[in-house]
């Protein structure tokens, strides 16, 4: 059961991530990813692998050091609970990314693959999302104040 739900739990959040990388501008991804809803069942699926290695957990996230970690995840349950965690944080995650490229006018094209690198090694994507959205939000500044003083607004 445990191999299931650890695979179920990527299962439930990659068509949310299918519409963000494929879909973009569909009406429905917007409204979908702008909803914190779509992490809910992940997160069940972390309960139900979370519950029977509850008191392992609470060690480890009371008292962390390393190798109360490492006997956490080294049972299946332990491990399928931190899996389905990351799971729903990383498509938290995204989808926060995609409304931010959005509203920042960020190319589906340039957004596509970043989304797909944040599905595999999330805190890659968003340190090159981060400095892509920082690159973009000082070039929108500097275009807005360049139009403000064209039109001669102060």
């Amino acid at each position: 059961m445990t191999g299931f739900l650890f695979e179920l739990s990527f299962w439930l959040a990659a068509p949310v991530w299918l519409l963000m990388i494929f879909a973009p501008a569909w009406g429905p991804t917007g409204r979908i990813a702008g909803s914190p809803w779509t992490a809910v069942p992940v997160l069940l699926v972390h309960l139900a692998l979370a519950v029977p290695v509850f008191p392992e957990l609470w060690i480890a996230v009371r008292s962390p050091d390393l190798d109360t970690f490492r006997d956490l995840t080294a049972l299946a349950d332990g491990a399928g609970a931190v899996w389905a965690q990351v799971i729903a944080w990383d498509l938290l995650l995204g989808q926060w990314m995609y409304r931010e490229a959005r509203r920042l006018g960020i190319s589906a094209l340039l957004m596509g693959p970043l989304l797909v690198l944040t599905i595999l090694l999330s805190p890659f994507g968003l340190l090159v999302f981060l400095g892509l959205r920082a690159a973009r939000s000082r070039r929108t500044t500097r275009d807005d104040l360049a139009a403000a003083v064209a039109g001669g607004t102060p």
